[in-house]
């Protein structure tokens, strides 16, 4: 029998660790330990001018669940240090937060627990439900806030009238701007009290205030009092006018009610839930870092979200740059294939973003001087332009980014079988791609070469001939050449040269260097990325290349564990190596050790890395090379366009004392299946349900 999805419960202040992380994938909260004081919000597409670096960034958002409470007229707000006995408890199988805490104020003990939500089924949803038991009879009073304070923009309009109704739709609306005018977002909200004969009373004529809403009434002691707040936020990106669009779907949350739409989320999570990964023989502890893994992921993507999701999922704070909530090549290369297999809908939405900037891409390649598409390092939320901070190093040289969003698009159309998408989505990516190739390359004596270009270690100089991106450009330029034969189309001249002609450096010693000129005791020299031709990109290397680049990079991961990104990625290779002890030893080094205790966020780098100057997460690179290594390295799946049964290619061997990966529900050619692993087996198993 699997180990149950855990519930984690977490006592006093957070001390430092992060707040709590809830989305829905198109709305993302950082709900502190009292939830009523107002966190942060991000929505997806909403996107603003960075008050130091003026360039498009993920902007913050109005907090939508704020709140206050007062005893015999003493607030909460005015008196924090009141709060006593703070607990929260997240439950990841339903996605809900429930926080608690005493108040203790104007002789009255009030015992407050608020429930904290974001509708997977109305996207456009976040809902809260606070219940309050005081010991005393009194005065109650409770005010829902949709809070502005501290936060960069203006308040454009705001209204408490419905224009057409005789009765407002809502509570009160609100349309605001974010710095530098580059996006707007609509808010509305809308609240009740249940169980208090109360007087309510709505802020109208505040221009530059919060929303608010103010129930006062009195109570019995021990009877419990529910507030439900619930709020509408839809950014421009989706509506040009979002605070009407805001107002219509509050209205109609409010009329599916509280009470359904909390157990529709709840249904869609149990769906969600379906593709579990069991890893039988693994530890407790271990299982629950996976399960957090797939939670946060799987809670920071949706079919309906506008802009992707960024390498920290919709998740901010205020002492950290969060990559400006750029989308960048992380999430094409270690998010999109495990979502794909799990919530295809919402890596279709990922896909979506990129296809939409296209023309970008192709405007950013000419003015490189290239052909095809060179899609930006870093992409802004919004306009999907490149948005790299200062003179842009990375942009100019790691320019392996738009190998993993046309490698992305293959994937899809291998995995769903979807020829209208191969045709009309990913051909146009994947031609445009293996054109910038052929533009990127140059042939000389030796074969054709990349000059200049830098991979995963970021370094001063960039060198020539980066073996992790020109694996990259191989795998890409293989597939380009398959779907234009599955769809009848020529194959320009200069693409199957690539497959025959391109350059890889190899060390004396038969193992794949880095790059030309390596030295194994350079600076970032450990860094593992060759072994990403083995994984994912399965290079046609020889055997005695793979052993020995394996063995060479594996020997020397205590010089890079720390880092973000591929040490996610060592267990599998481990695995691929054949040292079962190996692989244990670096899930947990590689993975497991960047765990925030705190409802398990992973964090970008290890705690005792020397870079770890705060503590960031949850971070997808990381949390997603592990599911990304969990569903295809040690599974030896690799989708085609071929029979799926015949996707699994190669012995399974696991890490010590796990005996078999299991997955209740994957998505495959549009069809459910069941995807077994066995330690020892001879191939991984696809099974079909239907």
């Amino acid at each position: 029998m699997a180990q149950s999805i855990a519930t984690l419960r977490h006592e006093g202040a957070r001390d430092g660790e992060l707040p709590t992380y809830v989305s829905n994938g198109v709305i993302g909260l950082r709900v502190r330990e009292v939830p009523l004081i107002s966190g942060m919000a991000t929505v997806s597409g909403v996107s603003g001018e960075h008050p130091d670096l003026r360039i498009e960034a993920s902007a913050t958002a109005p907090y939508p669940l704020a709140g206050d409470v007062a005893v015999n007229g003493v607030w909460l707000g005015d008196q924090p240090w009141t709060i006593h006995d703070l607990v929260q408890t997240y439950d990841f199988e339903t996605g809900e937060l429930t926080s608690s805490f005493r108040f203790e104020a104007g002789g009255v003990s009030a015992r407050i627990q608020v429930l904290t939500f974001a509708s997977r089924t109305a996207a456009s949803l976040v809902l809260q439900e606070s219940t309050i038991r005081t010991d005393k009879a009194c005065e109650l009073t409770f005010r829902a806030i949709v809070d502005t304070a501290h936060i960069r923009g203006r308040i454009r309009d705001r209204g408490t009238a419905t224009p057409g109704e005789e009765k407002p739709a809502c509570d009160a609306w609100l349309l605001w701007e974010t710095e530098g005018g580059l996006s707007t977002c609509g808010v509305a909200h809308l609240s009740e009290a249940v169980g208090l004969e109360a007087h309510s009373h709505v802020s109208s004529f505040d221009r530059t205030g919060p929303l608010m809403t103010e129930y006062r009434g009195r109570v019995r002691a021990g009877r419990p009092v529910r507030l439900r707040q619930l709020a509408a936020l839809v950014p421009s990106v989706l509506h040009r006018r979002p605070h009407e669009e805001a107002v219509r779907r509050a209205a109609r949350g409010h009329k599916t009610g509280f009470d359904t739409l909390r157990e529709r989320n709840r249904a869609a999570w149990a769906e969600l839930w379906k593709a579990r990964i069991v890893v039988r023989g693994a530890s407790a502890r271990h299982q629950e870092l996976i399960d957090a893994a797939f939670y946060y992921l799987n809670a920071s993507v949706n079919e309906a979200s506008p802009a992707a999701t960024s390498i920290f999922g919709l998740a901010t704070w205020h002492d950290y740059h969060y990559y400006y909530g750029h989308v960048m090549w992380d999430i094409d290369a270690f998010c999109v294939p495990p979502l794909l297999l799990v919530q295809p809908e919402a890596a279709k939405a990922i896909l979506d973003f990129r296809a939409r900037g296209r023309a970008a891409a192709r405007q950013h390649a000419r003015l490189s001087g290239r052909r095809g598409l060179q899609f930006p390092w870093e992409a802004a939320p919004t306009s999907g332009e490149e948005a790299t901070p200062g003179s842009g190093g990375g942009a100019a040289h790691e320019d392996h980014i738009s190998l993993h969003v046309a490698r992305a698009f293959s994937l899809y159309a291998d995995i769903s079988g979807d020829r209208a998408f191969l045709a009309d989505e990913a051909w146009p990516i994947l031609s445009g791609v293996a054109d910038w190739i052929v533009s990127r390359t140059v042939r000389t004596p030796r074969g054709i070469e990349i000059p200049s270009s830098m991979g995963p270690a970021e370094v001063p100089e960039p060198p020539d001939n980066d073996a992790f991106t020109a694996m990259a450009a191989f795998d890409v330029m293989r597939r380009a050449v398959c779907a234009a034969g599955a769809l009848g189309k020529p194959v320009p001249a200069g693409w199957r040269p690539i497959l025959t002609d391109l350059y890889l450096p190899f060390r004396a010693d038969g193992a794949l260097a880095t790059h030309e000129g390596f030295r194994i005791d350079e600076d970032k020299g450990a860094t593992p990325s060759p072994l990403a031709g083995i994984f994912p990109f399965e290079h046609p290397l020889t055997d005695a290349q793979r052993e020995r680049t394996l063995a060479l990079f594996l020997a020397r991961w205590r010089d890079y564990v720390g880092s973000p990104m591929l040490p996610a990625l060592y267990s599998a290779w481990a695995s691929l190596a054949g040292d079962r002890t190996l692989a244990l030893e670096l899930f947990e080094q590689g993975f497991a050790s960047y765990d925030s205790p705190r409802f398990h966020q992973c964090l970008e780098y290890r705690p005792d890395h020397p870079d770890s100057k705060v503590a960031a997460g949850p971070f997808f690179a990381n949390l997603g090379g592990m599911l990304l290594g969990l569903l295809f390295g040690f599974t030896g799946l690799r989708p085609d366009d071929g029979d799926p049964t015949g996707w699994a290619r190669r012995p399974i061997v696991l890490p010590r004392g796990w005996t078999a990966i299991e997955v209740g529900r994957v998505w495959i050619r549009g069809r459910a299946a069941r995807l077994t692993a066995r330690h020892g087996a001879e191939r991984a198993e696809i099974e079909f349900l239907e």
